[in-house]
Formats: C-alpha cells, structure tokens, sequence
C-alpha cells in the first residue's frame, strides 16, 4: 500500500466513523507514524508502507475512530510554541487558553509570584515560567495523575514550577501572590450531556463546573483577595456565555473587572486587580 493509497483509506475511514477533519486527522495519524511532516509525505504519495508501518497505521485510525482525541493518540499537544506531553487523566490545551496565557505575560512583572489553579498537563503553569521574567510559578491540583504529567512537561521543557496537590488554595495557605490564572472546569451540568465524543474523553474532573458552570468561579474568586497582594491579579479562562456571570463574582470580591476575547471574536477571559 502506498501513501496515497493509505491516505485515501484513512479518510474514508474516519469520515464513515464521523469524526470532524476526516482527511486532515489521516494525515496527521500517517505522518506520526512515518515520523515526518505532512508536506514531504504528500510529495512522497507513491511511497509503499512498510508493513509495520501500515499496521501501526491501522491501529491509530481505530483508535480514531471511536472518536479518542488526536492529541491522546498521538501523546502531545502544542501551545504557545512548545510541546506538551497528554494523556488520558488530562485536559488537552487548547490554543483559546493561548489569549488568558498571553494577558498574564503581559501584566507579570519580573520576579512575579503566580498561582496556577487546576493545572492540568501543566501547560499554563510551564509556558508562563518559560516565557516569564524570572516567574516563580507555584501550580496546584487536585489530580495526582494530572500532576505526574504535569511535572514531566516542566522538567522536559526545563521549567522551574513547583507542584502541589491540592483543592484550590487549601496546600497554599498563607501564602500571596502577585497573580492568580486559572482555567477552572466551567461546563453546566445540561452542557455536559452535549458535548461532542472526544471531549467526553477528556476528565469530567476538568469539564464539570456543576449545575450552572460556576462553582469553580464562585469559590476562587470568594478566597483570591487572601491569596493576592494589593494590586495583584486574577485572571479567568471563561466559557463565551460566562463573561457576564464571571465579572459579577469578580467584581464583588476582588475588584473592577476586564474582559477579553479570542481570535474567533468570542469572550474568552475575565480579570481583574485587587482593589
């Protein structure tokens, strides 16, 4: 079989199983497997497959095909510019979360102390110690399987962050900061029974934000102002419905709100400084 020929097959598959991008998923599952960028495969199209090639092939496009996520296929997923290790027991970064990562680098001043709530696979916590002057980044969660591969993306892409266990502030009391970002579960119970098939893959852990998609919001927002030092920041990743039931929470314990919005023109972050 060739790698036209595997491609056309690939395509078929993914699109008979429904899965959004059919032929641009192939490519990128047998460019993973032959190692190489999609580019020089395509130029290469009458190329034939090893056999072991084309049976791992074959064993990613199943994968696929129960709609698992590409990103856990394939082990990694890109933001701002690196590569961060996923697995099942993680949330997938998202290039929206890349506009609340971008705002914080852009209000941190040197030698800033920042908490990352929730981190995740790491990847607000890393990208804002890597592209940070001189950040001293404390992240938590309350994942122990979260934080494995948290802290296996900041010691390969040599970031100094410093990992906690914990439900929201609880391992950090006493402590201030001089940030705090967080990109919280925000989903409503009603929109959880909605969302498409990859997502459902990812951890209900770091999706359900309870019945109406605030209860992270309420509490953070209710214990920052005892964690951030006068004139210190809060900045939220939001749902684009939330922008308005965000800032009220914000603006009742912390102070005047700001919000942003992504590059599809949705909002997508909701901030503000400790009065």
């Amino acid at each position: 079989m060739t790698v036209r020929e595997a491609l056309g097959q690939g395509t078929a598959r993914l699109e008979a199983a429904g899965v959004p991008d059919a032929r641009l998923d192939a490519e990128l599952l047998l460019a993973h497997v032959l190692h190489e960028d999609r580019l020089r495969m395509r130029l290469d199209g009458a190329r034939a497959l090893t056999g072991a090639q084309a049976e791992c092939y074959d064993a990613l496009l199943l994968r696929r095909q129960t709609r698992e996520p590409l990103q856990y296929i394939e082990g990694e997923a890109a933001f701002m510019g690196l590569s961060f290790r996923v697995a099942p027991g993680v949330l997938i970064p998202r290039q929206d979360t890349e506009i609340l990562c971008e705002e914080a680098l852009s209000r941190m001043k040197p030698g800033a102390r920042v908490l990352d709530i929730g981190t995740g696979s790491g990847a607000l916590a890393v990208s804002l110690a890597k592209l940070g002057r001189d950040a001293q980044v404390t992240a938590v969660d309350i994942s122990d399987a979260a934080l494995s591969i948290a802290r296996d993306n900041a010691r390969r892409l040599g970031a100094q962050v410093r990992f906690l266990q914990s439900d929201c502030f609880a391992a950090v009391a006493g402590e201030m900061f001089d940030m705090i970002v967080s990109n919280p579960p925000y989903i409503s119970r009603e929109e959880m029974e909605s969302l498409m098939p990859e997502v459902r893959s990812e951890p209900e852990l770091a999706l359900a934000g309870g019945e109406d998609g605030l209860d992270f919001y309420r509490r953070i927002a209710r214990e920052a102002p005892e964690h951030l030092v006068e004139g210190g920041c809060l900045l939220f990743e939001i749902g684009w419905k939330q922008r308005d039931a965000v800032s009220a929470l914000v603006r009742e314990s912390v102070g005047e709100t700001f919000s942003l919005k992504d590059y599809g023109g949705n909002w997508r972050v909701v901030g503000a400084l400790r009065r």
